[in-house]
């Protein structure tokens, strides 16, 4: 599989979280082209903020690797990480991220801030942006759209 393929199944779960209420981000960890992770966002189902969809995904892989550090893994997300899930990825030791849409709101990794550019960090992970980003970008604005009783005009 590809970096696009990765992130179609980081979708999938996006849209699971979408039509169960959440905001709808996906994420998929993977080692040597398996997934190991995965995680949709569950914050209010939860009722836990830290629920995001990389943290479940973050814990997911740790939990079937045995290891609260995943080297050699990549994190597929269809959204910016936020600075609390930068510090989650790093502190895992994630080598990379590949996201989708850009957050203008929160993003940490260019948008906002870009925690994964601090050379003082002990960790350093590479960062790829963009990957099906319309996709991704339109599922969250379909979302916040239809929760404003409003449809989005293409």
């Amino acid at each position: 599989m590809d970096d696009s393929e990765f992130m179609g199944l980081a979708l999938d779960l996006a849209r699971e979280a979408g039509a169960a209420g959440e905001v709808p981000v996906g994420a998929v960890v993977v080692m040597d082209g398996d997934v190991v992770g995965r995680g949709s966002n569950q914050p209010i189902g939860r009722h836990d903020p830290t629920a995001h969809a990389e943290i479940i995904a973050l814990r997911d892989a740790a939990g079937r690797l045995g290891n609260y550090r995943l080297p050699g893994c990549t994190l597929f997300v269809t959204l910016e990480p936020c600075a609390m899930c930068a510090g989650a990825i790093m502190h895992a030791r994630i080598d990379r991220v590949v996201f989708g849409a850009r957050d203008p709101k929160t993003g940490a990794a260019g948008s906002v801030v870009d925690l994964f550019a601090e050379s003082r960090l002990n960790h350093h992970t590479a960062i790829a942006g963009g990957v099906l980003a319309e996709q991704c970008g339109s599922l969250l604005s379909g979302f916040f759209a239809a929760r404003r009783g409003r449809t989005l005009v293409a």
